[in-house]
């Protein structure tokens, strides 16, 4: 299984691209500005896309994306979403104000886009070229929300992505019990700005060390730090040195034990 890298910033600028992950060839997890960087192929390709949430970042280019591959496709694209986030993109994106309703266009019985919801804990299989399984892990945040590990449909460990999420013990207790080959956690802000990062429920480096002080003892993977702020990517991953340097700190506990690192754009992790 190979994950490429669309986008993992928390906002745009040169270079700088919002959430989206490509696996294999036929599955998009999240749908920010990076699905721009793929050729129209590519994007026809994609058969289903699983998505954290609603926030803007996060599936800004989905309406986009069909509107460029829908003549491409036989079938509609298969977007899969808490029931919340799918009623948010219809009330509010597919509304025919912001962007035609695809769901219903060219028709009700052939559209180009098709919805199906799920809930957290829930398991999903996904694929047909490339089978995948695709758990649905809990984040808390602003919206409802949702993490995703996701593995080879015929066995093997999983790529986890933390989603949108500030603390969040039920997600470790779910991924200390499984097999994990990296981990992707966001940390959009830096320490100077814990409180907004704490009221806006997303991860800053002290809030983050504490989260990763939850890893189950002997687990052992690598851990890329994703959603930072362009303006604040520098500042953030020189607070996590601080804090991997500090022997008292749990964090340096873990970098003895783990990779910790920033996710860059165009990366691919291969499982």
């Amino acid at each position: 299984m190979q994950v490429r890298v669309l986008g993992c910033s928390g906002a745009i600028a040169r270079d700088c691209r919002t959430t989206s992950f490509l696996v294999d060839d036929d599955l998009l997890v999240d749908a920010g500005t990076g699905v721009g960087d793929l050729t129209l192929e590519e994007m026809a390709a994609i058969d289903d896309v699983v998505l954290t949430h609603s926030h803007l970042d996060h599936v800004a280019a989905l309406p986009l994306m069909i509107d460029a591959v829908a003549s491409r496709r036989s079938a509609p694209l298969r977007v899969h979403a808490l029931r919340a986030t799918i009623e948010a993109l219809r009330a509010h994106v597919f509304n025919n104000v912001i962007w035609p309703d695809f769901a219903s266009i060219p028709s009700q019985d052939e559209p180009f886009v098709s919805f199906h919801d799920f809930a957290v804990g829930e398991t999903l299989r996904i694929g047909t070229r490339a089978p995948k399984v695709v758990e649905v892990l809990p984040a808390v945040h602003t919206v409802p929300a949702c993490g995703f590990a996701v593995r080879p449909a015929g066995g093997g460990p999983h790529w986890v992505f933390s989603g949108d999420t500030e603390r969040n013990k039920p997600f470790w207790d779910r991924i200390n019990a499984l097999e994990v080959a990296a981990l992707v956690i966001e940390t959009a802000f830096s320490n100077r700005e814990l409180a907004l990062a704490a009221r806006s429920l997303h991860l800053a480096p002290d809030s983050l060390a504490a989260e990763l002080s939850q890893i189950a003892a002997g687990r052992r993977y690598p851990i890329y730090i994703t959603h930072t702020k362009p303006a604040e990517t520098e500042e953030i991953m020189a607070e996590i040195g601080v804090l991997a340097a500090d022997p008292a700190s749990a964090l340096a506990r873990l970098v003895r034990s783990q990779e910790i690192r920033w996710l860059r754009t165009s990366g691919i992790l291969t499982f």
